[in-house]
């Protein structure tokens, strides 16, 4: 009975959050109009003029666009924040506390306080009104080097490292052949963030990207329309294959995702 009861909890929570998919779906069937007379509940017949509107605006483009920057911004992330946080997990130099505390620091600070300053250096490098600008600052992210420094201390043992040291392993090979296995649900489970994060970022491509050549879906989505007419049937349209990428990549990492977080969380 306690197991009935624990699957019935299940199923009412994941039905209650699929409800805002299943309406955006069917909002992306109807015309409009219609949707202001009422939520819809069950499909229309106006998903082909729908989809017609969306793909008439370069959508494919935009969508290539978001896809080259999430791929881009899960390897620059990835890579560095697996580095950084193993050179602080791992390696014992003078600053390295004040180094860790830094990196905590970072992470306090609003994105919206050093956003301007970090236009105006793409802007001097000539890199503005590219996609450069939204895959380059995931280069530098103090969440993933916060989240694999605990996550390298809790997984890789100093023991391991010291005999392959000892075998005549140099520092380049351990990292690549003994460290990075160890690793990899944490590295999974920051690919994933990554991924969702950089897909769904709307802030810093608004501020820019004025070409729409260069949008991606966040930013073609909400200009999508005419000049006295928001099509929000339309956007719904959009926004559910926008939402195809997110729900694959969650779904082919989500056991590895719960086991990333996970790790660590429980010692003895």
């Amino acid at each position: 009975m306690r197991k009935l009861l624990v699957w019935l909890f299940l199923l009412a929570v994941t039905f209650v959050s699929l409800i805002p998919f299943y309406v955006m779906i069917v909002m992306s069937t109807h015309f409009t109009e219609d949707i202001f007379k009422g939520l819809p509940l069950l499909p229309g017949d106006y998903a082909w003029n729908n989809l017609k509107t969306v793909f008439q605006g370069n959508f494919s483009q935009v969508y290539a666009n978001s896809l080259i920057v999430s791929l881009c911004a899960v390897v620059l992330a990835v890579l560095t924040s697996s580095m950084i946080g193993y050179s602080i997990a791992k390696y014992r130099f003078k600053l390295n506390r004040a180094l860790h505390y830094f990196i905590i620091i970072t992470m306090m600070v609003p994105v919206q306080v050093g956003i301007i300053g970090y236009i105006i250096e793409m802007k001097h490098l000539g890199l503005g009104n590219t996609l450069f600008p939204i895959i380059l600052i995931w280069a530098a992210f103090p969440f993933g080097a916060f989240f694999m420094v605990q996550f390298i201390k809790d997984t890789v043992p100093d023991e391991l490292i010291e005999c392959a040291r000892i075998d005549g392993c140099h520092e380049a090979m351990i990292f690549i052949r003994i460290v990075m296995p160890l690793i990899k649900p944490g590295l999974a489970t920051l690919a994933t963030l990554v991924f969702l994060w950089s897909w769904n970022n709307y802030l810093l491509p608004l501020v820019t990207i004025n070409n729409s050549r260069w949008f991606t879906v966040p930013l073609f989505v909400s200009n999508l329309g005419i000049v006295h007419r928001t099509d929000y049937a339309a956007r719904m349209a959009a926004l559910t294959i926008a939402t195809v990428p997110v729900l694959l990549v969650f779904l082919a990492g989500s056991r590895t995702f719960i086991k990333g977080i996970t790790a660590g969380a429980v010692k003895g």
